[in-house]
């Protein structure tokens, strides 16, 4: 009697039910993963901006707008489409950089900004 009862799921037909548990759940799970992609491309964006202002408004304390601009777009793809506000406020030199935010890969862009600002103190070159 046990050898019968143990084949016993045979008999109902239950033959590839794993299959079509999964297959339904492929969409759900392929979607989680596409908004956690998402959500760490997010935040790489954030950091990549804060980054490069900070290190453009490091440049731009010492150097001059010309070498905030440069120092920003050093730190930055070009599939970002990176663009660069330096100027001086007071005692500080003060750096915006704005990016696109993508989705799902730099370069796929929706135009929604995400903005870092950085700031450093001016230093004046003695002559």
């Amino acid at each position: 009697m046990s050898g019968r009862r143990r084949f016993r799921w045979r008999e109902r037909g239950d033959d590839g039910q794993l299959v079509i548990e999964f297959v339904g759940m492929l969409p759900y799970i392929l979607l989680t993963v596409v908004a956690v992609w998402e959500c760490v491309l997010i935040g790489y964006a954030f950091s990549l901006a804060g980054n490069a202002a900070d290190e453009a408004a490091r440049a731009g304390a010492v150097r001059g707008a010309g070498a905030c601009q440069e120092a920003a777009g050093e730190h930055i793809g070009g599939a970002w489409n990176m663009s660069a506000t330096c100027g001086r406020s007071g005692n500080l030199y003060k750096a915006e950089v704005r990016l696109n935010l993508p989705i799902l890969f730099p370069g796929f862009n929706i135009g929604v900004p995400i903005v870092g600002t950085g700031g450093s103190p001016y230093e004046e070159e003695e002559e």
